[in-house]
């Protein structure tokens, strides 16, 4: 079909056996180059209402880019630290179990039944549970602190001036700042009135 404004073309004649021949033509109108600038105010281009400026959507854009980015970021850090305390919960776990085991090599080595290759065993299990980060709590003369002692004995002292550790019942352990169990300790204490009643 034709476009109205032009002239009427005649019909193509087909040679037989010959392609089919498709003539693709644009009848769009455009306007001629601008060759002066536009005057101030004047949009470049005209959009329907509502349509927001190119400026305005490029910083919605940024800003959806940013918050989406920032919400990445938050969740990796939340599963590294999730990772990291999942990690510090199973090594807790495992090393309490082991506690026992520890226990039985303190009470062997109280009653000298140890020999050499028993010594090299217990140093060796020692050692390597102290490179997973498990540590000792509680020497005699630490001052007595009930969040990480159990005091299981207590007698006055009159040359203390505060509650001490006397002696280690059972040692403590703690892996990093989680205490894994409390040192059962006996307790040095200040004599408390001391001159009142004479």
């Amino acid at each position: 079909m034709n476009h109205p404004a032009e002239p009427p073309r005649p019909p193509r004649r087909e040679r037989p056996g010959a392609p089919a021949v498709v003539v693709l033509s644009d009848r769009r109108r455009t306007s001629p180059p601008a060759l002066t600038p536009r005057a101030p105010g004047r949009p470049d281009r005209t959009d329907p209402p509502g349509t927001p400026e190119p400026g305005g959507l490029l910083a919605e854009r940024t800003a959806d880019l940013q918050r989406v980015k920032a919400e990445y970021d938050n969740y990796r850090k939340r599963v590294r630290r999730d990772r990291l305390a999942v990690g510090e919960a199973a090594v807790s776990n495992v090393l309490s179990g082991l506690l026992p085991v520890l226990d039985a090599v303190d009470a062997a080595r109280a009653l000298g039944e140890t020999g050499e290759g028993f010594e090299a065993v217990a140093r060796l299990l020692e050692s390597r549970l102290a490179a997973l980060g498990l540590e000792p709590v509680g020497e005699p003369g630490d001052p007595f602190d009930p969040l990480v002692h159990e005091a299981v004995t207590s007698a006055p002292d009159p040359l203390r001036t505060t509650a001490t550790c006397a002696r280690i019942l059972r040692p403590g352990y703690r892996v990093g700042s989680r205490l894994l169990r409390p040192a059962q300790v006996a307790v040095a204490a200040p004599v408390i009135g001391r001159g009142a009643h004479t």
